[in-house]
């Protein structure tokens, strides 16, 4: 008796700010989640409504939806794959952006690698790009860091030593914070780096009031808007 083909996993994108997957989400990517029944998605709710947005003929009653967060196991993460190996498609559906980047789904690339099972990318909108797009910095030599520490004295060591290696390497440094502690993180940047180091703060891309803006450390002073509670990439260079 012959095995059964795999089956694909699909990386599916979402958005970054509300109500703009018309103008952000293209047709391939609508067309794949039309044709799945399979997601292993980061938070059920959310993936659900983006799902019926941009394949509104999806009966979302209908639908397999698996939850794979950082806080799912191993085990977990091996039963969320075998529907794959019995030859069903999947797809992955992140909270904003684009899975793998930053985001759980990055296990689930891997232990479908392992499996043999084909991983197919699709084209979607990713901070950490699109801010680095935008920044005006090096773009041949970068490194991005994800969270930084929550301790204030963690976070400034943190801070410091990328500050070095950009330096050291000629080398954009990209991170990120959670969106209500943006204040503190932006304080920290002002505070503890050289007043000539590069800041690119880049909040809600791809929104309506999206904001993008590069200037020396010592020249943000007074011209930071409220980014509380809004989501935003970080960015540091020399020049």
């Amino acid at each position: 008796m012959s095995t059964p083909a795999k089956g694909t996993l699909f990386l599916i994108p979402t958005v970054l700010a509300e109500d703009t997957a018309s103008a952000v989400i293209c047709r391939q990517v609508a067309e794949v989640t039309a044709q799945l029944k399979y997601f292993l998605v980061e938070n059920a709710r959310t993936a659900r409504r983006y799902i019926k947005s941009i394949a509104p003929s999806q009966t979302i009653e209908e639908l397999q939806i698996t939850v794979i967060d950082k806080n799912s196991s191993d085990a977990e993460l091996t039963a969320a794959l075998k529907p794959l190996l019995a030859g069903q498609d999947a797809g992955v559906i992140s909270e904003a952006g684009c899975p793998g980047v930053a985001d759980p789904g990055a296990e689930l690339a891997r232990l479908a690698h392992q499996h043999g099972v084909k991983v197919v990318p699709l084209v979607g909108p990713s901070a950490i790009l699109m801010g680095l797009m935008a920044s005006g910095f090096n773009g041949q030599s970068f490194a991005f860091h994800g969270y930084l520490p929550i301790e204030k004295r963690d976070r400034i060591q943190a801070l410091k030593g990328l500050e070095k290696e950009m330096a050291q390497k000629d080398q954009t440094q990209i991170f990120m914070e959670t969106p209500y502690r943006n204040k503190q993180m932006i304080d920290d940047l002002l505070q503890h780096l050289s007043k000539d180091t590069k800041l690119c703060i880049a909040a809600n891309i791809t929104g309506s009031n999206e904001f993008i803006k590069t200037l020396r450390v010592a020249d943000w002073k007074g011209k930071v808007p409220d980014l509380h509670k809004q989501p935003a990439v970080f960015l540091i260079y020399k020049r």
